[in-house]
C-alpha cells in the first residue's frame, strides 16, 4: 500500500514527496474472542511486529504492533484490564495464528529431559 501526496515544484522538473504514507507489508491476524478463531486480517502500517496476547480467562487478542512494545511491561500497559496473560510476538505475514506461548513450554522440555535419563538407567 502507497500512498503517496507528490509536489511538483514549478522552478524545477524534480519531484519530492510532500507526505509520504507506507505500509510496512506486513500482515497481520485481528481479533479479540473467546474462540481462537481468527479470520480477519490486518495491513500493518508502522508496526513491523504480529502479536497473539492469551488471557488467561480464554479471550485471545491478534494484531499488529511495534517489536519494541513486546515485553510485560509495555504490554501490561497496553492492556490494562488484563492482568495475566501470555504473548507472542512475531515477524513475518500472518504469524499471529497460533495460541500464544505459555509457561508448559518448559515444563515439557524438563519432563523430556527426565525421561531421556530415565530411559538412560533402564
Amino acid at each position: 500500500l502507497d500512498l503517496s501526496l507528490t509536489l511538483v515544484s514549478k522552478h524545477t522538473s524534480r519531484r519530492r514527496p510532500l507526505l509520504d504514507i507506507r505500509s510496512s507489508g506486513l500482515r497481520c491476524y485481528k481479533c479479540q474472542d473467546y474462540t481462537g478463531r481468527c479470520q480477519d486480517v490486518q495491513e500493518c502500517t508502522y508496526e513491523d511486529s504480529c502479536i497473539s496476547l492469551s488471557e488467561r480467562g480464554g479471550k485471545t487478542i491478534r494484531q499488529c504492533i511495534r517489536y519494541t512494545d513486546c515485553d510485560n511491561s509495555r504490554l501490561s500497559q497496553m492492556f490494562p484490564a488484563i492482568s495475566a496473560f501470555t504473548y507472542r510476538c512475531c515477524s513475518s505475514n500472518l504469524c499471529n495464528s497460533g495460541t500464544a506461548c505459555t509457561a508448559v513450554t518448559p515444563l515439557v522440555a524438563l519432563l523430556g529431559s527426565l525421561l531421556s535419563v530415565w530411559w538412560c538407567w533402564m
